[in-house]
């Protein structure tokens, strides 16, 4: 994708009313000849800068890890806590649609299958190894969260369009240009047929209308 299609695609924005917040920027691809169905895309990726809006994440560890994920997660549930959440599915319910991602201690993966499994699961919030999000109990909770802050899901199963939060007014144009060629190149390598599964690109202000890149 040519870089100054994009730069142009954001100043067409820059018209756009202002609001009183600053608002988000989102990338939209519409994919074609491609049976979604048959081949869903779903991957992550690793952003060159952040995306302008904080990624809330949950820790689901044991002991080895509680402490160092309190001091960087949104919220820990400790394994001694588990079983609260199993005998009380409102509770695990809420749980799983306050965060953007939850990570886990590997070794306790079966039981948080089991706890967990159908309430993340429906959400496609599950610990998922692709995104770094499932530790070993001497981990580093701090690189994971931090690398989730910069990390976007690209994913499209039921529709042939993709759409995520790529940065934000108070970044800089050249950053904000940087995150939409990561995904988009990104997401061309994934594709069976690459840049020939693309069929629109668009680029929207939280608020606004969408923009041809």
């Amino acid at each position: 994708m040519d870089k100054e299609k994009v730069k142009k695609a954001l100043e067409e924005l820059k018209k756009s009313k202002e609001r009183k917040f600053k608002q988000k920027f989102d990338l939209i691809i519409i994919l074609k000849h491609l049976d979604i169905k048959k081949e869903p895309v779903d991957l992550f990726v690793l952003l060159p800068y952040s995306k302008g809006k904080k990624t809330s994440v949950c820790a689901l560890v044991g002991a080895e890890l509680t402490e160092s994920a309190k001091a960087v997660c949104d919220e820990v549930v400790s394994e001694k806590d588990f079983n609260l959440y199993k005998d009380d599915p409102k509770k695990a319910k809420s749980l799983g649609r306050k965060y953007d991602y939850f990570i886990a201690q590997a070794d306790l993966m079966a039981k948080i299958a089991t706890i967990f499994g159908k309430i993340l699961g429906q959400r496609g919030k599950m610990p998922n190894p692709k995104a770094g999000c499932i530790l070993p109990p001497n981990g580093n909770v701090k690189a994971v969260v931090d690398k989730l802050q910069k990390t976007v899901r690209v994913m499209a199963k039921t529709m042939p369009a993709v759409q995520v939060i790529i940065g934000s007014e108070e970044m800089k144009e050249e950053e904000v240009i940087d995150n939409i060629l990561a995904v988009y190149n990104a997401l061309v390598r994934a594709l069976p047929n690459e840049d020939q599964n693309i069929g629109k690109v668009l680029l929207k202000k939280t608020m606004g209308k969408p923009v041809k890149v």
